[in-house]
């Protein structure tokens, strides 16, 4: 069976409910299922894209869509955020149900762990009462027999009356099978749709109600489905199942009847929903019994064992942070031999432009802007992100893929709590750490709109990756020494985890203080599923991380640094009355950032790097350097030595140190806070809430050296 592959993208969330055929023919198929069951494994493989996977609950904040051909027909698939229920408590939820229910997708693909069956199994059950071709798929069958786990995959056809296909997500000739079940499902008869039976007094009290849903609907198959739900607490579905649905005096009255004849039974709203839940729960475990099982007794007792210390009330925080340091140890031991060797094959190119632009004869001020700008800027981008970034991110990746992050979520969850915040906050944060606008873009998974907007206003609190380069190069010359080897390294990851941890700590005083004022309230609670310890995929994580992160990630910097050094340059060799333009927007804002341990060019290069925090010391550098240019600082020392004549001590490094932790977000994640939130008001919050902690912090850090002499 041969396939071909073609990307389309990614939906938002608010839109993601339109598939992008490419012709009428195609087949549209849904891909559903519980979150971390391998689902984007499944559509990476199937549509040849290669959208972020993790495990941890919640990676697919927004619906992916990519086209799948075989043999028999071309497929559009869509890649649902993950979901429990069909009752939605989230936004990304919502995209998922509404799509499944009205999206009109031809076919559903289920996707199931089957380490744990039964519980995905409430999902399918949900499922098969309102689609009438369903497959489902479970995965990670690999994993289940490593756990002693088998499945009775024919057994389980047989009591749903759908194809059940298992699969392991990276295995190719799985997934071939799986492609063959689809190609079939349009050769045979819809699948009738599954009644569960429901408690009678329920299936009476809407009886009525489900007659009158068919005759306004023509659908009497999924009547009792739209009926159930229109009794339900779920409004935002009501709304949906109502606009789908002719209003009419009939209906209403089907309603109030339904409602009356509950009452009258004794079945209050909280005891409606209770009694939906326990059926589905019930016909789960049912439809699982003899079709799975276990030749061992202790198959999660391992998955125990590792969470007894990794979450344990002693042991949780002081192995997150040793992690933490540990992680930085390795960037910086390791970054800094590719770092000089880049820096050494930049400035080896630019000798060689600049033999190339002399025989030219191309005039100075161009050779200024292209190779002493754009050029030698973009250089000192890439030399100095690049190491560090190839480095931080598989490590990052390593502990995502292996199942830690979300440990590490739940360890957060109290501090959070006591905050009023939510703990999926502590998810959302890690994400900033890649990328803050990435972080934004993940507050989706929380489900109150409040606390949505607290993990989304504070989330510029933690440093994302581009600020990563600067604090371990300045801590490196400033706070440690220009020294190499194990005791200078290990200071420096500890110097940097102390300011990570400062900024957590931030994170927690921030979100604490709006939840007391503009946006108090009670903390909600909320389900985390901890995924089992899995084998990391060294490959797909080198992958992952190089493609995903880190080259995302630096042509980002090098798109916005490139026209910033010429910028820079222009404004560096345009002179008035015999001084630059740059020297006096520098000298015009001196006065004020005297006051936070800073000088103009500081604060200056802080308010040029908008567009991305990975050029504010290349801007610093290039003011500081005579003719306005990035000089080549060959060394550690040497640049110490261009800061040190320039004024720069050791109270300096650490106002900006600070300033860089905390200060307005980039360009990127505030535009990203536009479009999730819509208002202008949230955007300027975000701005200058870390601003005023920045500002805050340097001026009291100043104020302590000038009183002690310092």
């Amino acid at each position: 069976m041969g396939l071909t592959y073609r990307s389309v993208g990614h939906g938002a969330a608010d839109t993601s409910t339109a598939a992008c055929r490419r012709s009428p023919a195609d087949r549209v198929i849904a891909l559903a299922g519980n979150p971390n069951v391998g689902k984007s494994t499944i559509f990476n493989q199937l549509t040849g894209m290669h959208q972020h996977t993790g495990n941890w609950p919640g990676k697919t904040v927004a619906c992916a869509q990519g086209f799948c051909r075989t043999d028999a027909c071309e497929y559009l698939l869509v890649d649902l955020p993950g979901t429990y229920s069909l009752l939605a408590h989230s936004a990304e939820e919502q995209v998922a149900r509404d799509f499944l229910c009205f999206g009109g997708a031809d076919a559903t693909i289920v996707v199931c762990d089957a380490t744990c069956l039964e519980r995905n199994c409430n999902l399918v059950l949900q499922i098969r009462e309102i689609c009438d071709r369903v497959i489902v798929c479970v995965n990670l069958m690999d994993e289940a027999a490593r756990k002693g786990i088998s499945i009775d995959l024919s057994l389980l056809s047989q009591r749903l009356g759908v194809p059940v296909v298992g699969t392991s997500a990276t295995d190719p000739h799985s997934l071939a099978t799986l492609l063959a079940a689809l190609d079939r499902l349009f050769t045979t008869e819809k699948q009738p749709l599954l009644s569960l039976p429901y408690p009678p007094d329920i299936l009476q009290a809407v009886a009525g109600l489900s007659e009158t849903v068919a005759d306004l609907t023509g659908r009497p198959d999924i009547s009792l489905f739209l009926s159930l739900r229109l009794l339900g607490s779920d409004e935002e579905l009501k709304d949906k199942i109502s606009g789908n649905i002719p209003d009419t005096p009939a209906l209403r009255d089907a309603r109030v009847s339904a409602q009356q004849t509950l009452a009258a039974c004794g079945i209050d709203a909280a005891a409606y929903e209770e009694a939906i839940a326990s059926t589905i729960v019930r016909q789960a475990e049912i439809l699982c019994c003899d079709a799975v099982h276990t030749s061992r007794a202790d198959t999660g007792d391992r998955d125990r064992r590792i969470d007894r210390v990794l979450t344990g009330k002693f042991s949780a925080f002081p192995i997150m942070l040793a992690l933490l340091v540990f992680i930085f140890f390795l960037t910086v031991t390791v970054a800094n031999i590719p770092s000089s060797w880049l820096s050494y094959g930049f400035a080896l190119a630019e000798d060689g432009l600049d033999r190339l632009f002399a025989a030219w004869g191309a005039p100075l001020w161009l050779h200024g802007i292209l190779v002493t700008g754009v050029f030698r800027v973009t250089g000192w981008v890439v030399s100095v992100m690049l190491p560090p970034m190839a480095i931080f991110f598989p490590l990052f990746t390593l502990l995502e893929d292996i199942g830690y992050l979300p440990r590490v979520a739940y360890n957060l969850d109290r501090p959070f709590r006591r905050c009023s915040a939510c703990g999926k906050q502590a998810l959302t944060m890690c994400m900033g750490f890649g990328c803050n606008a990435a972080g934004v873009v993940g507050c989706r998974i929380i489900d109150s709109p409040r606390e949505r907007k607290l993990a989304l206003l504070t989330n510029a609190f933690v440093p994302c990756n581009g600020r990563f380069p600067t604090l371990l190069t300045l801590i490196g010359i400033f706070f440690v020494g220009t020294g190499i080897g194990l005791s200078s390294s290990l200071a420096s990851a500890a110097f940097l985890t102390l300011f990570v941890l400062l900024s957590v700590a931030m994170t927690f005083l921030a979100t604490w203080l709006l939840s007391r004022t503009l946006l108090h309230g009670e903390p909600s609670s909320f389900t985390l599923e901890l995924p089992p310890y899995r084998r990391p995929r060294v490959l797909q994580i080198l992958i992952r991380s190089v493609f995903d992160r880190t080259l995302f990630v630096l042509l980002r910097a090098v798109a916005v640094a490139a026209p910033a050094g010429a910028v820079i340059w222009i404004l560096s060799n345009t002179y008035i009355d015999g001084i630059s333009l740059l020297a006096r927007a520098a000298a015009f804002l001196d006065p004020f950032a005297v006051l936070l341990g800073l000088d103009g060019v500081i604060l200056l290069a802080f308010l040029l790097g908008f567009p991305a925090n990975e050029i504010v010391l290349p801007i610093v550098l290039m003011a500081y350097t005579a003719g306005g240019a990035l000089s080549d600082t060959g060394s550690a020392a040497d640049l110490y030595a261009i800061l040190s004549a320039n004024g720069w001590s050791a109270v300096t490094a650490l106002s900006f140190l600070l300033f860089s932790l905390f200060h307005w977000p980039c360009s990127t994640t505030l535009l990203t806070i536009r479009k999730e939130t819509g208002r202008l008001r949230d955007v300027f919050l975000a701005a200058a809430l870390p601003t005023a902690f920045g500002l805050l912090l340097c001026f009291s850090v100043h104020s302590v050296a000038f009183l002690f002499g310092l």
